[in-house]
């Protein structure tokens, strides 16, 4: 469904460069979870905000579907609504002063076709009709994640980027987080990309795994195998301290 091929991002001045992302590749497949991990400035967010089309890349091509990915703002409304992100802090990602179905709203007056009944839809993501009217300043972090993930859902994307989307909240509210987010890729067969700096909470919903260091590559594998026998010493780095935070 994903194809990332030789992704390169730099940022600064073309003379001296920062290299973000340096020649990346990896595909996610129909109904698959694949988890991307490393740590902070490892390159995986801009992995993300290129696929999603807040980043312009230097090189590299992407595409879904078949069908090339060009920046966000030239891409056809159908690709818009069928590649949605879900961002690490829920209550910077929503205007607080919005209520839930006035924020929900925005996203079916962009796509108006995508539109459908709001209350099954927070009842999808474990929400509360009541909670239509609250501002998002009044609800939890999790409700407020929950929202983002509606607000996502709500033009019936096919594929959800999920950027560090749990790592703000407490460790209750992310094991439901994580079991809801594998609900919703079952019941509304979804395929995720789903990043994170943390190898513990990967393993409980990623079908594979691919490791980023520095801008590159290191590692990618079924989550089983990367997990029980790493071959970098990266991963095996991330596995030692995921261990470390567990015990």
């Amino acid at each position: 469904m994903l194809e990332v091929r030789d992704l390169r991002v730099t940022f600064g001045p073309r003379r001296k460069p920062f290299v973000a992302v340096d020649g990346v590749s990896l595909t996610v497949g129909a109904n698959e979870t694949v988890g991307l991990v490393g740590e902070s400035g490892s390159g995986k967010t801009t992995v993300a905000r290129s696929i999603v089309g807040l980043v312009r890349p230097q090189s590299g091509s992407l595409t879904y579907d078949g069908r090339a990915l060009p920046p966000g703002t030239r891409r056809p409304a159908e690709l818009q609504r069928a590649i949605q992100m879900v961002f690490q802090d829920p209550r910077s990602s929503l205007n607080p002063r919005m209520t839930v179905a006035s924020i929900i709203g925005e996203a079916w007056r962009t796509h108006p076709s995508a539109a459908m009944d709001l209350d099954q839809l927070l009842a999808d993501v474990g929400l509360d009709r009541s909670v239509a009217g609250q501002r998002a300043s009044q609800l939890s972090g999790g409700q407020c994640q929950r929202v983002s993930l509606a607000r996502a859902l709500a033009v019936k994307p096919r594929l959800l980027v999920c950027d560090e989307a749990v790592s703000a909240l407490d460790v209750s509210v992310q094991a439901q987080i994580i079991r809801l987010l594998d609900d919703l890729r079952q019941r509304h067969n979804l395929s995720m990309l789903f990043i994170s700096h943390d190898l513990g909470v990967v393993h409980q919903i990623a079908d594979r795994i691919a490791v980023m260091r520095r801008g590159v590559l290191v590692e990618e594998g079924a989550a089983t195998d990367v997990l029980s026998s790493p071959q970098h010493e990266y991963t095996q780095s991330l596995l030692d301290a995921a261990l470390e935070l567990n015990s």
